[in-house]
């Protein structure tokens, strides 16, 4: 997910690679399970594992986040965005220069489900399944955060991200330039060459280690970004990639990159199978 800053896009081009069966069953050798939520029991999600967002957050983004909206149900998360007229309770005028207290009524509701203060890790393996909602103005997203420093002096990792049509895999960090470093890849979902492909489970994965960050789905390396490449400022006093990153798991909806919506948009479910994190034996 993208913050509401200036950016300064830095695009890569990639050829989807695939990974081998004997690639896979060398890294599953290599890699032990150290956490994972299989969402096994209908309900509310594990309070040991999320805590939750609260509110208009980011983007200008339409929904208000509120726990309610994700629940487990069947073995799977399911995080839905659904239309929910209320009055929003920190409105203070029309005028007011912050955007989340100028919206006299939340309109629209979602989850934002995060492990920060629970659970985060420096490097591994970390992976989701899931079947993410491509209808006009929905904006799911995977994606990590550094638990050290304010965004994007922390670094942050969209292991997944969708709008407007687009699959995307991006790492952002700050330098010592004005705007906010993104090494960023897109990708059609036409790209994927399958008719279904948006509604079926796919495994989106990052692999991340002090060199390193790949990211992929299901095995097609989507985005690669050299860790030493985005500690080259002078003023650092946060190594972004070089720290322990929290998970965030989020359905958002419209604001600066989801675009506009329709009635017809809603319901929208973001459904998740699992999410895990391997580390190197």
């Amino acid at each position: 997910m993208k913050f509401n800053f200036l950016v300064l896009g830095v695009v890569s081009i990639v050829v989807f690679g695939f990974v081998t069966k004997s690639e896979r069953t060398f890294a599953e050798k290599e890699y032990k399970l150290v956490w994972s939520d299989e969402f096994s029991v209908d309900g509310v999600p594990d309070e040991k594992n999320w805590s939750y967002e609260t509110g208009f957050v980011r983007n200008h983004e339409k929904q208000w986040y509120q726990k309610e909206n994700a629940y487990c149900k069947n073995g799977f998360l399911i995080i839905e965005a659904k239309k929910e007229h209320k009055v929003n309770p920190n409105f203070i005028s029309k005028n007011h220069p912050d955007w989340t207290k100028k919206r006299d009524s939340i309109k629209v509701t979602s989850s934002c489900l995060i492990t920060r203060d629970k659970h985060s890790w420096q490097y591994g393996r970390f992976e989701m399944r899931a079947k993410i909602p491509v209808a006009k103005g929905m904006w799911p997203a995977f994606w990590t955060l550094g638990v050290k420093g304010n965004w994007p002096e922390n670094g942050e990792i969209d292991i997944m991200e969708y709008y407007r049509g687009k699959i995307l895999a991006n790492v952002a960090w700050k330098s010592d330039k004005k705007d906010t470093q993104w090494d960023s890849t897109s990708h059609l979902l036409s790209d994927f060459k399958k008719v279904n492909w948006a509604n079926e489970f796919h495994v989106w994965r990052m692999d991340w280690d002090a060199n390193s960050i790949n990211l992929y789905v299901d095995n097609q390396l989507l985005n690669e970004t050299s860790v030493t490449g985005t500690m080259q400022g002078k003023n650092h006093k946060v190594f972004p990639f070089k720290q322990p990153h929290y998970l965030l798991l989020n359905l958002a909806v419209g604001g600066d990159q989801g675009g506009s919506f329709s009635r017809a948009s809603f319901p929208s479910k973001y459904v998740v199978d699992y999410v895990r994190v391997y580390q190197k034996k």
